[in-house]
């Protein structure tokens, strides 16, 4: 009798292919990251050369070396730590509240005509208000405590969430809905389940801008009547002309913002993964 032939254990092409997936990505991420970093290594090398070379003022822009004692002396000395941890605590308050307006806001006249005719006309009047004109007015009303800093703040993002999220409801297929109603889904079940999850590239992307205004609006905010936090570091750094205050309040300020955009861009990956299979490379 012949001897019986092993047969092959059948190879999954899936687990070939995962590792060389995996390995592609993470090559292409670390390229990626790469390129974003020539513009602010070449512009950081410039910026160094030009002070050690005399060719700038050291008053007129401090050397990235004296930036780095100005960091030290305002660590130990002005508690650093503290003051950006209470102007982001101000940014994310106001702004959490302003996006949750401007999100059930946007929604309802998205949905409605009659929530349309209610907010539409109103909102679009107070868009174009300037919000440092408001500051006075806030003054008067709330006092110069922390209420008129964080209304400030909700303000100021909440138009960029509520246009955004107003234009992404109107823009969902009707054609979706009503066929979703045949199917007996209605109401909260219908809004919750198919026209937000259908708007929420415009959602995201007012979600970007309204993060990003909160930083912006911050500055404004600070100003009033602040005792601690960045707006506060700054205005004093402008009374006594130290350039390299300012100059680390801005970076901070620039980190927060790219901080905010890096949080919308993780949460349109993880609710969003099509988005990133479509980017052309």
């Amino acid at each position: 009798m012949n001897a019986p032939t092993a047969v092959p254990a059948r190879t999954d092409p899936g687990r070939l292919v995962q590792p060389v997936v995996r390995q592609t990505k993470g090559r292409s991420e670390r390229l990626s990251f790469a390129r974003r970093t020539i513009g602010p290594l070449i512009l950081v090398a410039a910026w160094a050369i030009s002070t050690s070379a005399g060719w700038i003022d050291p008053s007129i822009l401090p050397s990235p070396s004296g930036l780095v004692q100005g960091w030290q002396q305002l660590w130990t000395e002005q508690a650093l730590a503290h003051q950006v941890a209470t102007s982001l605590t101000r940014a994310l308050a106001g702004g959490a509240a302003g996006i949750v307006l401007g999100l059930v806001l946007g929604t309802i006249a998205g949905l409605s005509k009659l929530g349309e005719e209610l907010f539409d006309a109103l909102l679009q009047m107070l868009r174009t208000v300037p919000f440092l004109a408001l500051v006075p007015l806030f003054i008067v009303w709330f006092g110069i405590g922390e209420a008129p800093k964080l209304l400030l703040i909700a303000l100021a993002t909440m138009f960029p969430m509520y246009l955004n999220t107003y234009a992404g409801v109107r823009n969902v297929d009707r054609k979706v809905i009503e066929a979703m109603r045949s199917f007996g889904l209605g109401g909260r079940r219908l809004i919750l389940e198919v026209v937000l999850p259908l708007a929420l590239p415009q959602i995201f992307t007012g979600l970007r801008f309204a993060l990003g205004v909160s930083v912006l609006v911050l500055i404004a905010a600070e100003q009033i009547n602040a005792s601690a936090g960045l707006g506060y570091l700054l205005g004093s750094a402008q009374m006594y002309q130290q350039v390299d205050v300012i100059l680390i309040c801005i970076a901070i300020y620039a980190v927060l913002g790219l901080g905010a955009d890096l949080i919308v861009r993780t949460l349109e990956k993880h609710f969003m993964p099509w988005r990133a299979s479509v980017a052309v490379r």
